[in-house]
C-alpha cells in the first residue's frame, strides 16, 4: 500500500509538472526542449499510471513494471503514428498539386507562376512550403535555385521526381509541359493507388501483430482474479515464465512489424552529400 501512495504520489507530482505554464514567449529552440521535455513528462505520468493499473489488478510487482514500460512506450508510438498519417496526407496531395500547375499552365500562366499558384490554390498541407518557394523567388529572381531549395524543404521522393520534371522542362522548353504534367499525375496517382492496396494488406499484418501479442497478457489479467494464479506466478518460477513471456512477446511483435514493413522509397534524384 506504501508503493502505490508513493507511485501515485509521484504520478501527481509529474502531471503537475507537464502542465505548467510558461511565462515568457521562448524562442524556437526554447519550445523544441519545453516540448521534448513535456513528451517525456507525459510518457513517464502514463508509464507510471499503467504500471499502477498493472499492480492494482494483478498484484504482479514484474508484471506491473512491463505495464510501466508499456505505458511509457505509448506516448512515441502515437506521435510516430500522427507523422505517419502527416506524411501520408502529404503524399496524397501531390495529384492535386500537379493538376493545380497543369491548370495554371492551360490558362497562361509561366511555370514560375504556375508553381507560386500552389501557394493559394494548392492543397492545405503543402501550401506553407510553396509559400516559402515564393518568397525565396521573389529575393532571388532565380527558378532553379528556389524550386531546388523548395526540393530541400519537401525531403519527398515523389517531390523529388516533380521538381526535377519541372527542371527539365524549364531547361528545354517548349509547349509540351501541360501534357508531361498530366502524364506525370496520372503516373503518381496510379503509384499512390498501387501503395494503397499495399498498405491496406500490411494493415492485416500489423493489426494481427498487435493481437496476438497483447492477447496472453489480457487473458492473465482475467486468470488474476483467482488467488491460485496470482500465487503461482509470485514463485520463482512464476517470475522466470513472466519475464521469458514478455521478452518473447517482444521480438515475435518486433519481427511480425519490420516484416509488414512496407520499403521507404529512396530519393535517388538528391546528388550524393546533400542532406534529406
Amino acid at each position: 500500500m506504501g508503493a502505490l501512495i508513493g507511485l501515485g504520489f509521484a504520478l501527481g507530482i509529474l502531471l503537475i509538472l507537464a502542465a505548467r505554464p510558461r511565462s515568457v514567449a521562448p524562442s524556437q529552440p526554447d519550445l523544441r526542449r519545453g516540448a521534448s521535455r513535456k513528451d517525456t513528462l507525459s510518457a513517464v505520468g502514463i508509464g507510471l499510471g499503467a504500471g499502477l493499473a498493472a499492480l492494482f489488478l494483478t498484484g504482479l510487482l514484474l508484471v506491473a513494471i512491463m505495464g510501466a514500460v508499456v505505458g511509457f512506450c505509448i506516448p512515441r508510438l502515437v506521435q510516430r503514428r500522427a507523422q505517419q498519417r502527416h506524411w501520408d496526407q502529404r503524399r496524397a496531395a501531390w495529384p492535386d498539386v500537379i493538376d493545380s500547375m497543369a491548370g495554371a499552365v492551360r490558362a497562361g500562366l509561366s511555370l514560375p507562376e504556375a508553381v507560386c499558384a500552389v501557394a493559394d490554390s494548392g492543397p492545405p498541407c503543402l501550401r506553407d512550403e510553396f509559400a516559402d518557394f515564393v518568397v525565396d523567388y521573389r529575393l532571388s529572381g532565380s527558378f532553379e535555385v528556389s524550386i531546388v531549395a523548395l526540393r530541400r524543404r519537401l525531403a519527398d521522393p515523389i517531390a523529388d521526381r516533380i521538381i526535377e520534371a519541372l527542371l527539365t522542362a524549364r531547361e528545354v522548353g517548349g509547349n509540351d509541359l501541360g501534357r508531361v504534367l498530366r502524364s506525370l499525375s496520372e503516373f503518381v496517382r496510379q503509384e499512390l493507388r498501387l501503395r494503397g492496396e499495399a498498405e491496406a494488406r500490411r494493415s492485416w499484418t500489423v493489426n494481427g501483430a498487435r493481437l496476438a501479442a497483447a492477447a496472453p497478457w489480457l487473458v492473465l489479467v482475467f486468470l488474476s482474479s483467482r488467488p491460485g494464479t496470482v500465487e503461482a506466478y509470485r514463485t520463482s518460477l512464476g517470475s522466470v515464465i513472466l519475464f521469458a513471456a514478455a521478452a518473447a512477446t517482444a521480438v515475435a511483435y518486433t519481427a511480425m512489424i519490420k516484416i509488414g514493413r512496407l520499403p521507404e522509397e529512396p530519393r535517388v534524384l538528391v546528388p550524393p552529400g546533400t542532406a534529406q
